[in-house]
């Protein structure tokens, strides 16, 4: 499966298309013309509000992409709720090698142009919020001087409604958060599922740019399969493995991972997570990683 010299060939670049249509707009042919006019050759429609958190055909396409993809839109509107939002999903896309583009505003990630823009949004954005911040401190401070307590009053009278309230609000929040980010993360948890243990999963996730520890990934993957936006296998208990296939496991993980990289790339990662070189040793050796990845596709980890 690994090479030792990877072929470097440029992924096939597809326009894929997302159209959303609020329920009282009738503006949707437009959006499917427009579409297909930059080129899409699959469009993705879905109905709802601007405000919903709730877009299944969205979180569904987002997950489905893959390197050298270019997501498309008529408008930013049609994608993001807010500033932040749009932010959040570029760049999630961009740490998989996928590009967006807006036919009618300035955005572009495969060009100078559209990525100035971006960074000026970023900037908007990170205005936003010192502003909210700092209306929000002087509130308090005012209310303070008026005698007023900040805070919730009932929380401070631990009424149970009121504990209630906020305690759906939190879950709702960590589930919002969780479908956003989730196309960044759950398309790797699949592909290793349940053939890996949790702890594997873990280590390829955060030699990815992720931030997970077993207990955060396995309630988020449990809260996706309760909201059944994720498939319920995926919690199954992986096989049991004898402590010195730990290696075996690893190695082939990282190869599903990413598949390009060649022995000698493997072994850099092992080295970068601090493994230590099976027979010994300061570094890994790509015969090593050979004869585990051999030892993988006898169990059935791994397919040539």
């Amino acid at each position: 499966m690994a090479k030792q010299q990877p072929v470097n060939v440029q992924p096939e670049q597809r326009l894929v298309g997302y159209a959303r249509v609020s329920t009282d707009d009738h503006a949707h042919d437009t959006q499917l013309d427009e579409l297909r006019a930059a080129g899409c050759d699959r469009i993705h429609q879905e109905h709802g509000s601007g405000t919903s958190h709730a877009r299944p055909v969205l979180n569904k396409l987002l997950s489905e992409l893959t390197a050298g993809d270019v997501l498309v839109v008529v408008r930013l509107d049609r994608l993001a709720r807010s500033v932040s939002h749009l932010l959040q999903v570029i760049q999630g896309l961009e740490k998989r090698g996928v590009q967006f583009r807006s036919i009618h505003d300035p955005i572009d990630t495969s060009t100078p142009q559209g990525m100035f823009s971006l960074e000026v949004l970023s900037a908007v954005a990170q205005l936003e919020r010192s502003l909210i911040a700092e209306r929000t401190k002087a509130g308090i401070r005012e209310a303070k001087a008026r005698g007023k307590l900040p805070g919730n009053p009932g929380l401070r009278e631990r009424r149970p409604e009121a504990i209630a309230a906020v305690s759906k609000a939190r879950e709702k929040l960590y589930l919002d958060q969780l479908i956003s980010s989730s196309q960044t993360w759950l398309p790797m948890v699949r592909q290793l599922r349940p053939k890996h243990s949790w702890e594997n999963v873990v280590r390829v996730l955060n030699r990815r740019g992720q931030d997970w520890t077993v207990e955060r990934l396995r309630r988020a993957v449990h809260r996706l399969v309760r909201e059944k936006r994720a498939e319920k296998e995926l919690l199954a208990r992986s096989p049991r493995r004898a402590p010195e296939d730990h290696l075996m496991q690893l190695v082939a993980a990282i190869a599903i991972a990413d598949p390009d990289l060649s022995l000698r790339g493997i072994a850099a990662e092992l080295d970068l997570m601090g493994e230590p070189p099976k027979g010994g040793g300061r570094k890994w050796q790509p015969s090593s990683v050979r004869d585990l990845l051999d030892e993988a596709h006898r169990f059935g980890l791994i397919r040539r």
